[in-house]
């Protein structure tokens, strides 16, 4: 079987998080995590322990690049910065197919890059004080979509 017929057979998996609670202290706007955002990105690369994460997509900012990076560091990846007005191009279709994807963004970043995947209004901003949905969108071998998200306390 060739290489894109067995691509196209499988499932593409992508797992959305929010950055971690950045220091609000910091007059600037690109913050650092605040040591309880550094202990729950920490947090997520044992959640993500064994979804196979095979890359790893961060907007260009402190805190999402500090988040991303315990679970980068756990696989053994590089971090690849999307730009948020880009979101689900054709070429980032075409590196993700068939690969279970890790994707750290915002409040209104996330939601939109879901929604833009679905092709649907589904989500909306995630509340300014919630650093702990894990969503998790499948893209299943007949196009078929879902998606999902669950609420993850730190311990």
């Amino acid at each position: 079987m060739n290489k894109p017929a067995e691509i196209s057979q499988q499932t593409t998996t992508y797992y959305f998080i929010r950055h971690g609670e950045k220091d609000r202290s910091q007059s600037t706007s690109n913050p650092d995590l605040l040591p309880k955002g550094q202990k729950r990105a920490e947090f997520w690369a044992e959640v993500l322990a064994d979804k196979n994460i095979e890359l790893i997509y961060s907007t260009n900012y402190k805190r999402t690049i500090q988040t991303a990076t315990p679970t980068a560091e756990k696989f053994g990846l590089e971090i690849k910065k999307y730009e948020a007005n880009n979101l689900f191009s054709e070429e980032f279709q075409e590196e993700t197919k068939g690969k279970n994807v890790l994707i750290v963004g915002h409040v209104d970043t996330t939601p939109k890059f879901i929604n833009k995947i679905l092709g649907k209004e589904k989500y909306k901003f995630i509340p300014d004080n919630e650093n702990n949905r894990l969503y998790t969108v499948k893209i299943l071998p007949s196009e078929k979509k879902k998606s999902s998200f669950k609420h993850y306390h730190l311990k």
